[in-house]
C-alpha cells in the first residue's frame, strides 16, 4: 500500500452514507455511481453543505450508473480506463457497494437472485471480477446470508470471487455494535486480491478465507451478547410531550432520545420534513411508547434503540412522545449521521425516507473502514504470515 490512503470506487452509492464513513476514515472517494438521480442529487448537496470536495472521476448517474453497462460496452471501457488511470499513482484501489436488497429481505418480495434487484448483486460481483480492485466491500441484508435458498446464491457469488483470486472474509454485523442507536443486521463480505497481499507484505497460503485473521472486532464497542442483555425499557402508555428520565443501567448513548438531543433534531434543516397523517391522528395516539410489535405503526421508546430504520411500504415509525411520525432529521439521527448532514429541501419525502432506510449507518461504515485500514497497515508495518492463521 502506498503512503496515501486507498482510492474508492463507490457503487449503488445512494446518498453517500457508506462513502461518508470511508471518507471520515481517510479513504479517498474518487468515483461515485448511483442510478437514481434524486439520490445522487442528495449526495452532491450533502457534500456541498459539509464542504467536502467532489470525487476526482465524478458522479455517474442515469444510464452511466447502470452496473450492467459497466460490465460490457463503452461504459465498461470507460471504467477500466479510470481504474487504470488511478493505478498510475500507485494507489491501492477498493470497490465498495451495497446492491439494492429487497429481493433478499425477509420482509420483502423474496424474489432472490431472479428479482431485478437480486440480479444487481451478481452484476456487482461480475464488475469486481472484471476490474480486479485490490479489495472490495459488499453489503446486503441478512436474508442473503440466513435464508437457505438465498445462501446458495451467496455461496455461488463467493466462489466466483475466489476463482478471480480473492481471499474472503464475512460477518453478520449489527449496527448497534458500533454505537448506532438501532438494531440493524447486515451481511458484510470483504475480499482482498491474493497478489495484493504480496505487495503490502502479507504472506498468504492458497486458502480462500481470512475469517480467522481479519480484525472484525477492533471497533466493536458494544458486543451483541452484552448490549441486548441490558434492562431496556419495554412499553408504557403514550403521553404527548411527557418527561421521563433516563433509567439507570443502560447505555444512554444507544437510545434514540440521546441522538435526538445530540443532533438537535428540532433545529435541524430537515426538522419539519415528516409525513402528515391522511386520516386524523387518533390511531397515532393509541400506540404505547415502545410498542414495536406490529408490522406497521411502531412507536419508538425514547430510552431504547430503534428497530431497523426501514421506512418503505407500510413501515411507519412513530415519535416516542409526539403525535406524529418521526421526521427526516430524527431518522438521520437514528442512522447516526453527523448533525450537519442535510438532505435537500426539494427532495420528496418518499425519497428522503427511502434513501435513509437504504443507507449504511454512518458509525457502522466508519468502523468498517477503519477495520480495513487496520488490516492494511499490518502489512505495511511488518511482513505477516497468515498461512497458519486462516480458517477454512
Amino acid at each position: 500500500m502506498s503512503n496515501s490512503y486507498p482510492c474508492i470506487f463507490s457503487f449503488f452509492a445512494g446518498s453517500g452514507f457508506l462513502d461518508l464513513g470511508f471518507e471520515a476514515s481517510g479513504f479517498n472517494i474518487v468515483y461515485v455511481n448511483e442510478i437514481f438521480s434524486p439520490f445522487i442529487a442528495a449526495y452532491r448537496h450533502s457534500r456541498e453543505v459539509l464542504k467536502m470536495r467532489s470525487p476526482e472521476y465524478g458522479y455517474h448517474h442515469g444510464e452511466a450508473a447502470d452496473v450492467t453497462k459497466l460490465i460490457a460496452g463503452k461504459e465498461a471501457q470507460r471504467l477500466q480506463e479510470l481504474v487504470k488511470d488511478c493505478r498510475k499513482s500507485h494507489k491501492t484501489i477498493g470497490f465498495i457497494g451495497g446492491p439494492p436488497c429487497p429481493d433478499f429481505s425477509i420482509g420483502g418480495k423474496n424474489r432472490g437472485r431472479l428479482g431485478d434487484n437480486g440480479k444487481l448483486s451478481a452484476s456487482y460481483v461480475e464488475l469486481i471480477c472484471h476490474n480486479l480492485p485490490d479489495f472490495f466491500l459488499f453489503e446486503n441484508v441478512k436474508g442473503l446470508w440466513k435464508t437457505t435458498k438465498h445462501r446458495l446464491f451467496f455461496e455461488s457469488l463467493k466462489q466466483q470471487l475466489q476463482e478471480a483470486g480473492y481471499i474472503l472474509t464475512e460477518r453478520l454485523i449489527n449496527a448497534i455494535e458500533y454505537g448506532v442507536p438501532q438494531d440493524r443486521e447486515r451481511i458484510i463480505l470483504i475480499g482482498f486480491k491474493n497478489n495484493f497481499f504480496k505487495d503490502i507484505g502479507i504472506k498468504s497460503s492458497s486458502e480462500k478465507l481470512l475469517d480467522g485473521y481479519f480484525p472484525w472486532n477492533n471497533y466493536i464497542i458494544y458486543p451483541q451478547e452484552k448490549v441486548f442483555a441490558y434492562p431496556w425499557c419495554k412499553c408504557e402508555p403514550f403521553k404527548e410531550n411527557s418527561l421521563i428520565p433516563c433509567p439507570d443501567g443502560i447505555p444512554e448513548e444507544l437510545t434514540v432520545e440521546y441522538w435526538f438531543r445530540k443532533n438537535n433534531v428540532l433545529k435541524h434543516p430537515n426538522a419539519e420534513h415528516y409525513f402528515q397523517p391522511r386520516a386524523g391522528i387518533t390511531k397515532f395516539a393509541a400506540v404505547d411508547e415502545g410498542d414495536n410489535s406490529r408490522k406497521s405503526f411502531k412507536r419508538l421508546h425514547r430510552w431504547r434503540y430503534s428497530p431497523t430504520a426501514c421506512y418503505g411500504n407500510n413501515e411507519v415509525h412513530l415519535h416516542p412522545y409526539k403525535v406524529r411520525r418521526i421526521s427526516v432529521a430524527e431518522a438521520l439521527a437514528i442512522q447516526s449521521l453527523p448533525a450537519n448532514f442535510v438532505l435537500p429541501e426539494n427532495m420528496s419525502l418518499t425519497n428522503m425516507f427511502k434513501t435513509i432506510g437504504n443507507g449504511v449507518p454512518y458509525l457502522a461504515s466508519k468502523a468498517l473502514a477503519k477495520t480495513i485500514i487496520n488490516f492494511l497497515e499490518i502489512g505495511v508495518k511488518s511482513t505477516v504470515d497468515i498461512t497458519n492463521l486462516i480458517t477454512t
